[in-house]
């Protein structure tokens, strides 16, 4: 693999003294392997075995999904927002990650997520059935609700939009594992903040169908980090410390995967960290 084109530049998709000013910070590791875009079809299914996502054709989007996988993510979103609608599963793609894992501000952070959902919107507005656009609203705004707090999130009516987009990700593409794992991650959240009779009565989430979730998600992605640490974290909210012993291990299992990518790096290194805490 070897280091993809300096020449796409990102644009400025919000001004310098907005929330989300530029530039982005970088990634803070520099042994991350480096993507060539005429590579990137030998190792796409590895890549994206949580989405089941079609690679792209040769050319300037397929390097934009190459910055992506090497941790450029600024440059790999401006490479998706110059290709409109075609760019933007990797433009939400690129800032919602970053946002999630890099992004040290706040505020930022938020604001990221909230661009995510709003060009999510606009495509979803055109193509209902945009699985791409589903899931990455639905991520970003779970993350933003994350950071504004659940409960706060969950009275502006953000956790039944969540709900109701991976539910319809899963219902277009039932091995979509990332979304499976979202799901659970949603159904644990609200019994852990509203407790399991009122999320039931109220949002319709139930502890057996966020474990299941989290099983149905790893079966199709058994190596997926993230989903890993997600229902490590899903088993203490919905069954208590006695639950412990099965969360370390979890979390010893994402932290012993050998990433392939810039993402996968950043999730090993969140489960490495979590086994120090």
């Amino acid at each position: 693999m070897t280091t993809p084109p300096a020449n796409i530049r990102a644009p400025s998709l919000l001004t310098p003294a907005g929330p989300a000013a530029r530039p982005w910070a970088p990634l803070p590791y520099s042994d991350v392997a480096r993507f060539e875009a005429g590579d990137l079809h030998l190792h796409w299914s590895r890549l994206h075995a949580g989405q089941g996502l079609p690679p792209p054709a040769p050319g300037p989007l397929a390097e934009g999904w190459a910055l992506y996988h090497s941790g450029d993510f600024e440059r790999a979103a401006a490479a998706g927002l110059a290709h409109g609608v075609e760019g933007h599963a990797l433009a939400n793609q690129a800032t919602a990650i970053y946002a999630n894992y890099v992004e040290p501000r706040e505020g930022t952070r938020l604001a990221l997520f909230r661009e995510v959902a709003d060009r999510a919107a606009t495509q979803l507005a055109q193509e209902p059935d945009s699985c791409q656009a589903l899931y990455w609203q639905a991520y970003a705004l779970a993350h933003y609700s994350q950071g504004i707090s659940v409960a706060r999130a969950l009275a502006q009516g953000l956790g039944s939009k969540v709900k109701h987009m991976l539910e319809r990700v899963i219902e277009l593409q039932p091995q979509h594992a990332d979304a499976h794992i979202q799901l659970g991650v949603f159904h644990a959240e609200v019994i852990d903040k509203v407790g399991p009779l009122v999320a039931r009565m109220t949002y319709g989430v139930r502890a057996d169908a966020a474990l299941r979730l989290f099983e149905r998600g790893l079966e199709l992605h058994p190596d997926s980090a993230v989903g890993l640490m997600e229902y490590a974290r899903g088993l203490l909210m919905l069954e208590g410390d006695h639950q412990l012993p099965e969360a370390t291990r979890l979390y010893e299992k994402a932290a012993a995967i050998e990433p392939i990518d810039a993402r996968e790096r950043l999730e090993v290194e969140l489960a490495r960290a979590g086994l120090e805490d």
